[in-house]
C-alpha cells in the first residue's frame, strides 16, 4: 500500500497544494513554518479522520477560509482507493471513501495504517497518563473495530455516569438502581478493554525490546508495564468501594480511563532518570515497535511519518531507518527536515527510489 497523490485546499497554511508521491521515500524540505509537518499532518488526517497536532477540526481550517478539503488516491491491494476529508466550519466532518460516506467515522480508522514520529511524542514520557492511553488505545484500534467500539461506548457510560453523580448532588438524591445499570455497563465493557490491553501488550513489549536493543545496541535494559487497578481488584468492588469519593468529586475516580503505562530504564522512571538521548531513543523504538505490530495484523506496510526526525535521532540513526525501506521492512516513508543536502544525502544511500519536494 502507498499513497499516489495527495491535494490540500484551505488546509492549515495552504491555499491549495497538490504531489504526486513517490512509491518508497518522500522528502519535505524547506525552512521552518513553510508547511512541511502540515503535509505530514494531511496524510495522518487522512488516515485517522483528525490532526495528529490538533484534534479541534475547526483551528485545521485555514484562518482565511470557511472549509478544508483532504483528498488522497491510494494504491492498496492492487487496487485505486479515494479518500477525502472535508469540513466546514459549523458543520460536521465528512470522510469519503471513494465517494461514499462514512456512516461512522470509526469505519475508516485501520483503512490506511500509518505511525507518526514527531518531537511532540515527548510528551508520551512527561505528559500525564491519558497522553499514554491514547497510543495503547489508538494502537489497538487501527486493528481491532471490536476494540474501538468498546472504547467509544465505554467513554459515554462514564459520561453518563458522570452526569448522574453530578445530578445526586444537585439534588440531594440517590437512585442505586439506575447507578447499578451504568456500573455493569461499565464492567461489561470496562472487562474486554483490560483483557485486550494485556493481551496487546504481551505481544507489543517484546517488540519494543527488539527496537530499543537495535537503536542503542543493547546499552541499556528498559521496561514497559501496564499499570491498572484492576490486576489487585474487579472493576465492580472498585466501582463500590469509591461510590462515596465518587459521590464527593462527582466524577468516576476509579475504571479503565485511569489506567497507565510505565516506562522505566533501569528499573526507574525514564522521566525522572533518563537522558534526553535515553528518552529520544525510547520514543524511536515505541513508534518503530507500533509499525511493526501494525504491520504483523494487517499484512500490510503502514505509511511511516518522520516529521522533524533529525531533531530525535542523527544522521547515522536515520541513515538506518531509511535502509530499512531497501530491506522491505518499511513501506512508504515521508520525511520532513530544514537541511536539503542531509536529506538527500541520507536517502541516496538506500539505493531506493525518492523525491524531494522544496516548500
Amino acid at each position: 500500500m502507498f499513497l499516489k497523490s495527495l491535494s490540500l485546499v484551505n488546509y492549515k497554511n495552504f491555499d491549495s497544494a497538490s504531489f504526486d508521491f513517490d512509491s518508497k521515500i518522500n522528502c519535505l524540505v524547506g525552512h521552518n513554518g513553510v508547511g512541511k509537518t502540515n503535509v505530514l499532518d494531511s496524510i495522518y488526517h487522512l488516515s485517522f479522520g483528525k490532526s495528529y497536532f490538533n484534534p479541534i477540526t475547526s483551528q485545521n481550517i485555514n484562518h482565511n477560509s470557511d472549509f478544508f478539503v483532504i483528498e488522497g488516491t491510494l494504491d492498496k491491494n492492487d487496487r485505486e482507493e479515494h479518500v477525502l476529508v472535508s469540513a466546514k466550519r459549523g458543520q460536521k466532518k465528512v470522510i469519503k471513501r471513494n465517494n461514499k460516506p462514512y456512516e461512522k467515522f470509526s469505519e475508516h480508522i485501520g483503512f490506511i495504517p500509518a505511525v507518526m514520529i514527531s518531537p511532540g511524542d515527548r510528551d508520551l514520557i512527561l505528559e500525564g497518563s491519558e497522553t499514554r492511553r491514547k497510543f495503547i488505545d489508538g494502537v489497538i484500534s487501527q486493528s481491532d473495530q471490536g476494540y474501538l467500539n468498546a472504547l467509544i461506548q465505554y467513554s459515554k457510560v462514564v459520561a453518563q455516569r458522570n452526569a448522574l453523580l453530578k445530578f445526586f448532588a444537585a439534588n440531594s438524591k440517590f437512585d442505586r438502581d439506575t447507578l447499578e445499570i451504568y456500573n455493569a455497563q461499565m464492567c461489561n465493557l470496562g472487562n474486554k478493554i483490560f483483557n485486550k490491553r494485556k493481551e496487546f501488550l504481551k505481544e507489543f513489549i517484546p517488540i519494543f525490546n527488539n527496537r530499543y536493543s537495535e537503536i542503542t545496541n543493547d546499552k541499556e535494559k528498559v521496561s514497559i508495564a501496564y499499570a491498572s487497578k484492576l490486576f489487585e481488584t474487579p472493576l465492580a468492588k472498585l466501582l463500590e468501594d469509591n461510590l462515596q469519593k465518587d459521590m464527593a468529586l462527582q466524577y468516576t475516580s476509579v475504571g479503565l480511563h485511569k489506567d497507565d503505562l510505565s516506562f522505566e530504564i533501569a528499573e526507574y522512571p525514564i522521566k525522572k532518570f533518563g537522558s534526553q538521548g535515553q528518552q529520544k531513543s525510547f520514543l524511536i523504538a515505541l513508534k518503530l515497535a507500533q509499525f511493526d505490530f501494525i504491520k504483523n495484523i494487517s499484512k500490510a506496510n503502514p505509511i511511516l511519518l518522520l516529521d522533524d526526525i533529525f531533531d530525535k535521532l542523527d544522521e547515522q540513526r536515520v541513515a538506518q531507518i531509511v535502509a530499512l525501506v531497501a530491506e522491505n521492512e518499511l513501506g512508504q516513508i515521508f520525511i520532513s527536515d530544514t537541511h536539503a543536502d542531509r536529506t538527500e544525502k541520507v536517502v541516496k544511500e538506500s539505493n531506493q527510489s525518492y523525491k524531494i519536494f522544496k516548500l
